[in-house]
């Protein structure tokens, strides 16, 4: 299959340090081309990939400090995929919404994964001016706040298998926080649960330039207290280390976590995750097996001791069971066939009703109920 996989700009594929899109296009492009699948990246020239690359700036602009503005940048990549579309089967894009008007109504086979939160109302209103542009959620929670969009297929996101080492015995005896510094993560919660429970904190984060005043304002007095530790931005080679050698993951968010990669990336490592009942979290995670969802501090507190009691073999072998890069290779695959399969039975019009899902769920709830039956999970 002829695939085209087009990437934000802001980071490279994968990203030095921090990002989350750019990381899952890197493991879902390297998984096609070992698949045998003739795959072309449209991203930053910075990248590194094993299929044909098309740069479409010089460097991701996160890092490059003359760029002020990215959508000029997205807006000529976009052109360049709309000239050398006829070259491929399907047309696979991570960024958002921008080429919805470029691309809606053409006899071109496209996908959109939605990376982003879905509950804001201007969402409701674009999907439906664009009720045919079939879309991928990477949660079911994710797609609730849509549930009128041409949502054909929910895709978990995968890690290569043996990409994070797994660690039988946590060596470094601290709770770890991996993430974004800014309202929603709360790191906040996170300090605060680590200095109840007398064990070091360790902070691997960014810092957006949007977030700069909440940081100095409510994070950086946290930072002085004892046990806490902000270590700043890891890469992927030092993120094995780090969250391989935690005892537990901190996941307190307080908003709608799409996905929350960062999870499933603790999981590989065998480190279980203590999270808060927000999003995804409940879906990503196996109750009482890969970790603990909580509602409240006071609640995780309480929890954190059997998080820390959790088999990290077993752990381990739930994430091979459920969020390899293969497995969410072959869920895209399946989602290609069908969207192919369903334009060669459907005349290409701009007013085309919506078409009728291809999938409703991949590695939803029901077959996460089906493959852990046997255990005492809530997914």
């Amino acid at each position: 299959m002829k695939i085209a996989q087009i990437s934000p700009l802001i980071e490279s594929v994968p990203p030095r340090l921090y990002g989350g899109t750019e990381r899952v296009v890197a493991y879902l492009t390297e998984e096609l081309v070992r698949q045998g699948h003739d795959v072309t990246l449209f991203a930053s020239g910075d990248s590194n990939t094993s299929a044909k690359l098309i740069p479409c700036c010089k460097q991701a602009l996160r890092l490059d400090a003359a760029v002020r503005d990215h959508i000029p940048y997205h807006v000529a990549m976009l052109e360049q995929v709309r000239r050398l579309a006829h070259r491929f089967d399907i047309l696979h894009f991570h960024t958002d919404v921008i080429h919805f008007p470029a691309f809606c109504g053409t006899p071109h086979v496209t996908l959109t994964t939605l990376h982003g939160r879905q509950d804001l109302l201007e969402l409701q209103h674009l999907y439906r001016t664009f009720p045919a542009m079939p879309l991928v959620s990477i949660s079911e929670a994710q797609r609730e706040p849509i549930a009128d969009a041409n949502v054909v297929g929910t895709v978990h996101h995968g890690l290569p298998e043996n990409l994070l080492p797994a660690r039988h015995v946590a060596g470094g005896g601290y709770l770890a926080f991996v993430g974004r510094i800014s309202p929603e993560k709360r790191l906040d919660r996170a300090i605060e649960i680590a200095q109840a429970s007398g064990l070091p904190l360790k902070i691997a984060a960014k810092i957006d330039r949007a977030d700069q005043a909440y940081f100095a304002e409510c994070i950086a007095p946290l930072l002085n207290t004892e046990g806490v530790e902000f270590v700043g931005e890891i890469n992927e080679r030092e993120k094995a280390s780090f969250l391989g050698n935690a005892r537990a993951l901190l996941f307190p968010i307080d908003w709608p976590e799409p996905f929350g990669l960062v999870m499933i990336e603790a999981m590989a490592c065998g480190t279980p995750v203590l999270a808060f009942n927000c999003g995804s979290a409940p879906e990503v995670i196996d109750q009482g097996v890969t970790g603990i969802v909580v509602g409240t501090v006071r609640e995780a507190i309480g929890a954190l001791n059997a998080v820390l009691a959790l088999d990290r073999r077993r752990i381990r072998r739930r994430f091979e069971e459920r969020f390899t890069a293969e497995r969410m290779a072959n869920d895209y695959v399946h989602l290609y066939g069908a969207q192919l399969a369903s334009r060669r039975h459907t005349p290409i019009t701009t007013t085309n009703r919506r078409p009728r899902p291809a999938l409703t769920v991949i590695q939803g709830r029901a077959q996460q109920r089906a493959s852990t039956a046997s255990a005492p999970d809530r997914t």
